[in-house]
């Protein structure tokens, strides 16, 4: 856990996006600390995902400030830059994005040989540390087509942390899942956030949120509009339109998708 005189790994200071005529983002503002999870919730459309995209230099902001562990993302203007910040993080979006003709392994193994320049030996080795990581280790051989939609997840979780990042953002990884292959994916990204792996999470996944996060955001309409613990945020603040979004969801105080009881 973080002290408050910490400096954090990612800062963003009153950031503004627009797409054309819409403005998506309209003045974030986010601290997370190293070995910390941040869940961002809240509706479709309230710049959740687009904040991930802004701190791995996916967009570029037209206003504010992005730094991660002292680089200002916000002015990397090479192509190159903007690589040598993706080796240090990581993103898993919705889709696997797995490449078809590649098995498992050569999926974890290209990255880091071609990126950074690891022999394949060691390469192979740590890609198969990783798949023992995330619950596959009988599929090194196995084709992303002969995989189900949660293990395909899984490796490209394992293939995010072969680059060994700082930092990892989870894009709802869990929303193209069937409700049978959810908690699968959760029990991962849990160990993960439980070995100390600086996270910041994208999710409708509400029990999973409130059970791994150090902080919750709520996100709506490109603002946040409440941060605080877990506890805070699901049980004690009164906000009604949290309380809405989050009843809405839950329905109730039953499991949600994906959750392990």
């Amino acid at each position: 856990m973080n002290t408050e005189n910490d400096e954090p790994i990612v800062r963003l200071d009153d950031v503004h996006l627009s797409f054309g005529q819409t403005e998506v983002l309209k003045g974030i503002n986010l601290t997370v600390h190293r070995g910390n999870a941040v869940s961002i919730i809240g509706p479709s459309g309230s710049g959740k995902s687009t904040i991930l995209r802004c701190i791995n230099a996916l967009v570029t902001p037209q206003r504010g400030r992005i730094t991660v562990d002292g680089t200002r993302v916000d002015q990397l203007a090479r192509e190159n830059e903007r690589i040598a910040l993706r080796k240090r993080v990581g993103i898993v979006f919705q889709q696997y994005n797995l490449f078809p003709h590649l098995t498992v392994l050569e999926n974890i193994v290209l990255a880091p040989t071609r990126i950074l320049g690891v022999e394949r030996r060691e390469a192979e080795k740590l890609a198969r540390e990783l798949l023992d990581k995330v619950r596959l280790s009988e599929k090194a051989g196995a084709y992303p087509g002969q995989l189900s939609g949660g293990q395909q997840q899984r490796v490209a979780i394992a293939r995010a942390l072969a680059m060994k990042p700082e930092l990892v953002l989870f894009d709802e990884v869990t929303s193209a899942l069937d409700p049978e292959t959810v908690g699968e994916v959760l029990w991962v990204i849990r160990d993960l956030i439980r070995d100390g792996m600086t996270s910041i999470l994208v999710t409708h996944e509400m029990r999973f949120a409130e059970e791994i996060s150090d902080t919750v955001v709520f996100t709506e309409n490109g603002r946040i509009i409440d941060h605080g613990s877990p506890e805070q945020i699901f049980h004690t603040f009164d906000n009604p339109r949290i309380r809405q979004f989050v009843g809405g969801l839950a329905g109730g105080r039953g499991p949600m998708r994906g959750e392990v009881i």
